[in-house]
């Protein structure tokens, strides 16, 4: 992914929540010289990777899989840093899919908190890892438990959420026509390197061109950029 479409998706994403006037915090507006500056006192933020991430999941065409990512609290699961439990949210623009995948350690609830409507479908995961295709699925919303079937889209409007449990496979999307959106995930403490499988050998990370001026770090390129 060019370096030039991580800061547009960026841009993009923060005019999206001034829209909807969610605030973030300061370090999200801090410039590369910034966040050098801060190193020291940001060494919790860095360790935590907190902070923009953006996307494609190693696909070739952002505008039809990835999401811009903005953690905004997370912690450590040896508890050397941090707080117990994750936020973090993910814009999404229409069109966009965020792939199919489960986590086996991570409770999450998922909550659209602004722009179009959300669908999440969902399948369990077989002992093997794998998608089971016909089993019928547990689901939580806000509280509220049902069951519905494999690969069933579930509608979730703002102010909503589901609650993602380990070994749940699910994939999000926009609705089509309801537009751009802002997903909110509240869970324990996130771990991108080790806890997310996806139904397809997808890199959660993905390789930058660097054809444009660095504005700003992606959260899991601290550790090459703020030496």
């Amino acid at each position: 992914m060019k370096r030039s479409q991580i800061q547009s998706a960026i841009r993009w994403a923060k005019e999206l929540l001034e829209k909807t006037g969610f605030a973030l915090p300061m370090f999200a507006h801090w410039s590369l010289e910034e966040w050098k500056e801060n190193r020291v006192k940001a060494d919790t933020i860095i360790k935590t990777m907190r902070g923009w991430d953006v996307t494609t999941f190693g696909h070739d065409d952002f505008a039809k899989m990835g999401a811009v990512l903005f953690t905004i609290r997370n912690g450590l699961l040896d508890g050397s840093a941090g707080c117990p439990y994750a936020e973090k949210l993910i814009m999404m623009k229409e069109g966009q899919v965020l792939p199919n995948h489960y986590h086996a350690q991570k409770t999450e609830d998922i909550i659209n908190r602004g722009g179009g409507v959300l669908l999440i479908k969902v399948y369990n995961s077989l002992p093997d890892g794998s998608v089971d295709k016909t089993g019928d699925v547990r689901i939580l919303m806000d509280g509220i438990e049902s069951s519905v079937p494999a690969g069933t889209e579930v509608e979730v409007t703002r102010g909503n959420s589901m609650t993602i449990y380990p070994g749940l496979y699910h994939l999000f999307t926009p609705k089509p026509g309801s537009g751009d959106l802002i997903v909110g995930e509240v869970s324990s403490i996130n771990d991108d390197h080790t806890d997310n499988y996806f139904e397809d050998t997808r890199p959660r990370f993905v390789p930058v061109e660097e054809d444009v001026p660095v504005e700003v770090p992606l959260c899991n390129e601290y550790e090459t950029m703020l030496k």
